[in-house]
C-alpha cells in the first residue's frame, strides 16, 4: 500500500439516514471526511491532471449518491461502506471514511463511524 494520501475534510451533504420514523422522510446533514491512499509520485513529477487520482469526480459521485433520489440508510456503518466502495472504484487503493450525523445525540456535537477499506475488501465480494 502506498503512504501518500489525499485528504478531504468536512464534506457536508444532506441525505436520508436513520431508522426513526421521521428519519425516513426528512433529510439530515451528514458530514464526511475522507483519506484516500494513492501513489502521487507520477502526478507529482508530471504535473498532469491525467496522472492524478480524480478526487473531484469521487466527491461528486458521493454527493450524487447520497443526495439524489430516495436512497435511504438505516446505519452510518452501511453508508460509510458504500462511500468507501465509491472511493475504491474511483481509483484509491485504500480509503479511511468517517461519516457523522451532527446533532444526532443530545449533548454531543455529532455521532459517527470511521472505517478503513482497501481494494482487497471489495475484490473479495466478486
Amino acid at each position: 500500500m502506498e503512504n501518500d494520501k489525499i485528504i478531504i475534510s468536512d464534506l457536508l451533504v444532506r441525505g436520508l439516514i436513520g431508522f426513526q420514523p421521521w428519519e425516513l422522510e426528512k433529510r439530515q446533514n451528514i458530514l464526511i471526511n475522507l483519506v484516500l491512499y494513492t501513489d502521487v509520485r507520477k502526478p507529482g513529477e508530471s504535473d498532469e491532471v491525467a496522472d492524478a487520482l480524480n478526487y473531484k469526480t469521487i466527491t461528486k459521485t458521493i454527493i450524487g449518491y447520497i443526495e439524489e433520489g430516495d436512497r435511504h440508510y438505516n446505519l452510518v456503518e452501511s453508508l460509510a461502506t458504500e462511500i468507501a466502495r465509491i472511493c475504491i472504484e474511483g481509483g484509491a487503493e485504500r480509503a479511511v471514511v468517517r461519516v457523522e450525523k451532527p446533532g444526532a445525540l443530545r449533548f454531543a456535537r455529532s455521532v459517527g463511524v470511521e472505517i478503513e477499506r482497501s481494494r482487497a475488501d471489495f475484490d473479495r465480494e466478486k
